[in-house]
């Protein structure tokens, strides 16, 4: 029995009727490498039914503690029934990824059922080109984007043969459900505790409490960050606090109050092209995925009338697990905060802003705790938890906004991997969206040689999500002509045309490459993505 932590929690406390608290992923596939090229429902089951111990959270439900004396716990499931978690599906002709797209939306957009472990698998067939796809989902109180990737590993092979997994020493036997009465122990027995741990962790972050995401909007939380600071100078603790960066995200059409319907799309980019913009403009990778975003999301918002003077605000989950929390579960995730270009027309302006962007985000991230929002939930009373936290996110937005979106990105393998024998060509993420992290959530994955995106949106709000898969694909052809052009001015509005008719096939090659199966990526690649951002996604992450 594990009980979850404190910022595990608030994955919890925030779902609403609007608002769902897991995240998943889309993984395309090619059926034609499996054995006798069959690859179906019962293959999946066969390979990941003796692998569930692998991973905890795939045979433990939640179990509340009475009166909220406490926070929940993972206990296992004693009626678990892998037939109710892993599910098929058929697209109807011509199966285009558009109507997966569809699908997935809708499965995604649908709260799991808490008195069971918390994760659906659907095994998706009828794909145009032969494919298939599998798509699965796992609360975010059980994971975070890198806990998570290590989960999906429990399915995935390295060769197109299922690798041999030893089985379990024991066969499975739930243990007994603990008792109101024992559950009701426990949670008194925190109560007297909390406040011992509060004192331990918290007053250290208090300091730092006017860094976190729209705490600009609550009034007195300088005066708490800066009273705390100036008491730990005078016992001689911390460093002097160098104040909170006054980052002002504008107002948008993403973001607002979210509907409970979603729409989704997804696309990869070539890594080895991310790479050579890295390279020639002095660059990180997370570098140019952000500026890949701010290039979209500036064609978005003049598609929509609605592009603002100052700069976006992205949220970017960074993972702070540690090497030898490799493998643990739960929540190790905080988040920093970075500027958009989407105010500048210039591509290359947009990429040196970007740069100078985010060394000064990762200045301001490690100038405070890494242990931030973990150390700042446990401030939350447990029994008023799940009100004190969606009350929190409207009263985030409501002054002001903490940021526009989440902007995550997770790191992953770049070798090929399969699922019961079939080829792996794309992981894409599927995060989620609330009232305060903004209408749309984009979270990539790096996978054998490509960054692959997954975009997550409120569908009222981003109806036209797959306009910014194209103009992804756009930004990145666009940066790849500088790299080998002239620097060269370009309109407001006009450098992405511009490109475009310099060489009007390139773009459109473009993108058609990046719609073609994954069975052209190098096995050889070789390239890794930037530790540290999950996404995320939640990553950076998430991820998010």
């Amino acid at each position: 029995m594990r009980q979850l932590t404190a910022l595990d929690a608030q994955f919890l406390n925030v779902e609403s009727p609007t608002t769902v608290g897991h995240v998943g992923s889309l993984i395309l596939l090619d059926p034609s490498t499996a054995p006798g090229g069959v690859w179906n429902l019962e293959t999946v089951r066969a390979v990941l039914e003796p692998r569930l111990h692998l991973a905890a959270p795939l045979r433990q439900r939640l179990v509340e503690v009475p009166l909220g004396l406490g926070r929940p716990y993972w206990v296992d499931d004693p009626h678990f029934d892998i037939e109710f978690h892993l599910r098929e599906l058929a697209l109807p002709a011509p199966g285009t990824h558009e109507q997966l797209g569809e699908q997935v939306a809708r499965i995604h957009a649908r709260q799991l059922d808490r008195s069971r472990p918390l994760w659906e698998t659907y095994v998706i067939t009828g794909l145009e080109g032969d494919r298939c796809a599998y798509y699965s989902k796992v609360h975010h109180a059980a994971i975070d984007g890198v806990s998570g990737a290590e989960i999906l590993e429990t399915i995935m092979d390295v060769t197109v043969e299922p690798r041999d997994v030893a089985p379990e020493e024991q066969p499975f036997v739930p243990r007994r459900m603990p008792s109101r009465v024992s559950l009701t122990r426990r949670g008194v027995q925190q109560l007297a505790a909390n406040p011992v741990e509060v004192l331990r962790t918290v007053p250290g972050s208090l300091q730092y409490v006017d860094q976190l995401p729209g705490a600009a909007n609550f009034p007195g939380t300088h005066l708490i960050s800066s009273t705390a600071g100036l008491v730990a100078r005078l016992v001689g603790e911390g460093p002097t606090h160098a104040g909170a960066r006054e980052l002002r995200p504008p107002r948008t059409p993403l973001n607002g109050t979210i509907t409970a319907h979603r729409r989704f799309a997804f696309g990869s980019l070539p890594l080895e092209d991310v790479k050579a913009v890295k390279n020639h403009f002095g660059m990180t990778v997370n570098d140019v995925v952000m500026a890949l975003t701010a290039a979209a999301l500036r064609r978005w918002l003049l598609d929509h009338d609605a592009l603002p003077a100052d700069p976006l605000v992205a949220a970017v989950p960074v993972s702070i697990r540690a090497t030898d929390q490799k493998g643990s579960l739960g929540n190790q995730v905080s988040v920093m905060l970075a500027e958009l270009a989407t105010h500048l027309a210039d591509p290359r302006e947009r990429l040196e802003f970007m740069r100078r962007s985010m060394l000064e985000a990762k200045r301001a991230f490690n100038a405070v705790p890494a242990s931030l929002l973990q150390d700042l939930s446990a401030l939350i009373p447990t029994a008023l938890s799940g009100l004190a936290a969606r009350a929190l996110f409207k009263l985030a937005t409501m002054p002001g906004l903490p940021f526009n979106l989440f902007v995550s990105n997770v790191p992953g393998p770049q070798l090929p991997l399969y699922i019961a024998g079939a080829r792996v060509e794309g992981i894409y993420p599927v995060s989620a969206v609330t009232d305060m992290t903004g209408g749309l959530n984009i979270t990539l994955f790096s996978y054998n040689g490509s960054l692959d995106f997954g975009l997550i949106a409120c569908r009222e709000m981003v109806p036209d999500v797959w306009n910014l898969i194209t103009y992804l694909e756009d930004a990145m052809a666009e940066m790849v002509a500088l790299v080998s052009s002239p620097p060269a001015t370009a309109s407001d509005g006009e450098a992405t045309v511009k490109t475009a008719k310099m060489d009007p096939k390139f773009a459109a090659a473009k993108r058609s490459a990046m719609r073609k199966t994954a069975a052209d990526k190098s096995a050889t690649t070789g390239a890794s993505n930037e530790a540290g951002a999950e996404p995320s996604a939640e990553p950076g992450a998430e991820p998010g």
